[in-house]
């Protein structure tokens, strides 16, 4: 069986090979390609021309309280546009005997259980971390090399939970080895209709996404960063586009580059307070 981890960005799907910008076409750094950090960095730095962009995700933000970064993750750069977002998926071992939600949560509060994630710091571990402390279950964290190896030992028994995306989990789901408690959106995923949301379970407020966006270096001219949302905006609208991008679970969002901010902001300050609660460290 393959069990794949979504660990590609969607740069080239949504990337204009020229824009209303300039008549250069564009150089994109996905954080993946130079070790994200790296890549984002070289970013910060780079001339504010609008011909040298960044990918960033999830990590942009959370990673702001768990290490020292070489840049300002808000400061150095002029946010573009989100591009997609996604739920986690909360899943349980098929063979047990939880169904709901609450069922877990009884079980974690009767003895100890233990959830995995891709390891210290990932999303499904700051994501099983703000369950926790939520909810006042007794549980573990087991961190793993990949998301998908957890999700094998979650099909196994060998652990009680997991938070992990939709591809990660599509071929566990499918053999019916492991069920789908809820996802972390506010709402129903689009893609996972029948799955609650946590917040539906009970959880009022619980909301962990997995999304990507693209930033520019801070200081690229209003008018170019203006131009370069509106290229990508009307990128995602593409049918093929479309069509890639929400196949493996994600929702396109496209918004404004004051939106964007306004969100890198607010999740920057959530996650610094659910690490200090949690005591998450490297």
């Amino acid at each position: 069986m393959n069990v794949r981890e979504s660990e590609d960005t969607p740069s080239n799907s949504v990337r204009p090979r020229r824009t209303s910008a300039g008549s250069h076409p564009l150089k994109g750094l996905p954080c993946s390609t130079l070790r994200r950090r790296i890549g984002t960095d070289i970013v910060a730095k780079a001339a504010p021309d609008g011909y040298t962009l960044v990918m960033i995700y999830t990590s942009h933000t959370t990673n702001a309280s768990l290490q020292k970064l070489p840049y300002d993750p808000i400061a150095d750069f002029a946010p573009i546009t989100m591009v997609t977002s996604a739920p986690l998926v909360l899943i349980v071992p098929a063979a047990s005997n939880m169904h709901t939600v609450k069922d877990l949560i009884a079980a974690g509060k009767a003895q100890p259980l233990s959830y995995g994630s891709a390891g210290v710091g990932s999303g499904g571990h700051l994501a099983g971390e703000l369950f926790r402390t939520t909810t006042g279950i007794n549980a573990t964290h087991v961190p793993y090399k990949g998301a998908a190896p957890a999700s094998i030992d979650v099909a196994g028994g060998q652990l009680a939970f997991q938070f992990a995306s939709q591809i990660t989990i599509q071929p566990l789901v499918a053999g019916k080895r492991v069920r789908m408690l809820a996802v972390t959106s506010a709402r129903r995923a689009a893609s996972l209709a029948e799955v609650p949301s946590l917040a539906e379970s009970g959880l009022a407020g619980f909301e962990v996404l997995n999304w990507f966006g693209v930033a520019a270096p801070a200081r690229t001219p209003p008018a170019v960063v203006a131009r370069l949302n509106a290229a990508i905006v009307k990128s995602l609208q593409l049918p093929g586009v479309r069509e890639k991008l929400t196949s493996e679970g994600s929702e396109i969002v496209g918004n404004s580059p004051q939106e964007f901010t306004t969100f890198l902001k607010r999740d920057i300050a959530r996650w610094a307070q659910v690490i200090k609660d949690s005591g998450v460290k490297l």
